[in-house]
């Protein structure tokens, strides 16, 4: 008959392999799939230069084409709105002129964002060459109703036509911060943030679970070097080789760092508290929502709130925003996600240096014979998994279990010192 608890094992095993398996990849899948299957801008940050007619306009053009999406920014000259986009106030700013739209924008901020300024600037244009055209014609219309002569509609015909021609709105497009020119589309930048985080988890992995006794101290310092150092290559690949993080070099090595070690410190942490459950807590924390989280593949206004808070809370998020500052913006900008990392790293470190300590293996200790009576000591001897001729118990008779040897030797030493009196 087959054993109930091997059955139950083997149930076990296929509710894991037909359930839990495929529940657990589609989790994944849907965490990366559904954010990005809803990227739209949600207040967006935009500014709008000046506070005529025509800029009231486009206000109410962009609210009516999407609503919600844009948040604006009223800027009195052209000048205030780039120090604006440089300071990573806004994404982006329009400037409104007598037939002319000029587009600000700034592609390091976010390429996809960008393209939808751009996109809008080009919507608005025309929009408004199309509302110039018609005030025009209903002018001239008037204007020949009025006069009813039939002389000046050869004339108001021509007027027509110029007050067409000069409805046309001229849009000009300026990328203010650009991204760099070997990597213009940001790819290299929006790739990395997902090794990154993978690297750093397997960093504290190997630090924590390798088996090495260590003072805790140490470790902190270990986990320390080793993000700084794996930043130090990071930066060199990313820059050295691709030429994606072209500024602020020093700056940009250290946002780099702080993030892998705010990523690795909490994986070391969490496996110091709970053990090797902690590192797929910190995969399933960091990379199954931390990344695509993030927005850095568009921005953190293009996802739902709820992601967006969510993202910006968790190492990656906050990371990948600190280097955008650190790499195109002089750091401006920055504050919050320091922040955000700094908090992370405490936290980790704190859990590593004051977390639970593993009790050390027992060690074997000797064992004192009570027959002798100058207290000599010999160590236990190691019980063997296979018996040896030297184990089995002799022709001369059965053999004594080692408890009942231990109570006849002192009756026999006993007897042997009557015997030689």
């Amino acid at each position: 008959m087959k054993n109930p608890l091997v059955r139950l094992l083997s149930l076990r095993r296929a509710v894991i392999v037909i359930v839990a398996l495929p529940l657990v990849v589609s989790l994944a899948v849907m965490a990366y799939a559904w954010p990005a299957s809803r990227i739209a801008p949600r207040d967006l940050p935009v500014g709008i230069v000046g506070t005529s007619e025509a800029s009231q306009k486009v206000v109410e053009g962009l609210a009516r084409s999407k609503p919600g999406g844009f948040d604006f920014h009223l800027y009195a000259d052209e000048a205030s709105a780039r120090s604006a986009i440089k300071s990573r106030e806004v994404y982006g700013a329009f400037v409104i002129t007598p037939g002319s739209l000029t587009v600000l924008e700034a592609s390091a901020a976010s390429t996809s964002v960008a393209q939808l300024i751009h996109t809008s600037g080009q919507q608005l244009a025309a929009q408004a060459a199309k509302s110039a055209a018609k005030e025009a014609r209903d002018a001239d219309e008037t204007s020949v109703r009025s006069k009813a002569g039939r002389a000046k509609v050869g004339r108001s015909n021509a007027g027509r036509a110029v007050a067409e021609s000069s409805a046309k709105v001229v849009v000009t497009e300026v990328d203010v911060v650009p991204t760099s020119a070997d990597d213009p589309r940001g790819v290299v930048f929006n790739s990395a943030v997902l090794p990154l985080t993978i690297c750093s988890i397997l960093i504290a992995s190997f630090l924590t679970m390798s088996g090495i006794r260590m003072p805790r101290w140490r470790r902190v310092a270990e986990l320390v070097a080793a993000c700084t150092a794996a930043g130090f290559t990071a930066y060199l690949v990313a820059q050295g080789m691709l030429g994606a993080l072209p500024h602020e070099q020093v700056g940009t090595w250290a946002a780099v760092s702080l993030t892998m070690l705010a990523i690795s410190a909490t994986s070391a942490g969490l496996i110091t508290l709970v053990g090797p459950a902690g590192l797929g807590i910190t995969a399933l924390l960091m990379v199954f929502v931390g990344n695509p989280f993030s927005g850095v593949t568009s921005a953190p206004e293009m996802l739902p709130k709820a992601v967006n808070t969510i993202g910006q809370w968790l190492p990656p998020g906050a990371g990948a925003n600190l280097l955008r500052s650190t790499a195109y913006f002089d750091g401006n900008g920055s504050e919050g996600h320091i922040t955000v990392l700094a908090l992370w790293c405490v936290l980790g470190l704190t859990a590593v240096a004051l977390g639970r300590r593993t009790r050390p293996a027992p060690d074997a200790s000797p064992v004192q014979h009570p027959d002798r009576a100058d207290g000599a000591v010999s160590e236990a001897p190691v019980a063997s998994e296979t018996a040896t001729p030297d184990s089995q118990p002799t022709p001369e008779g059965p053999s004594e279990s080692p408890s009942l040897m231990l109570e006849a030797s002192p009756a026999r030493s006993h007897a042997r010192h009557a015997a030689d009196h």
